[in-house]
């Protein structure tokens, strides 16, 4: 089992909208999809693209690289190039902050 670290404020992060956050020396990813918060890690699997950069839709992060989709819920690439997927965090709010289990 993890620890939680704080990786940003809930009210930071709109309807649809990506923050790229460090912790440690894990570069993660915290997205609000539909009011759903999710934490994946933010470098793409098949080139280390940068997601962050990528495009947010209903099926996933689609990275900026080679345009590969990956879900939120279970960090699966939809689509190739990729075929590895994302690490997955469990995520928490608690007083209006978001909290990754690192």
């Amino acid at each position: 089992m993890g620890r939680w670290v704080k990786a940003c404020a809930q009210d930071q992060l709109k309807n649809n909208d990506m923050c790229s956050v460090d912790i440690e020396e894990k570069k993660l990813l915290i997205t609000n999809l539909g009011g759903k918060i999710y934490a994946t890690d933010r470098i793409c699997t098949h080139a280390e693209a940068d997601l962050s950069t990528g495009f947010l839709s209903d099926d996933g992060v689609r990275c900026p690289l080679h345009l590969s989709v990956f879900n939120l819920e279970n960090g699966q690439p939809q689509n190739p190039p990729a075929e590895v997927a994302l690490k997955i965090y469990n995520v928490k709010i608690d007083h209006n902050e978001i909290y990754v289990e690192v």
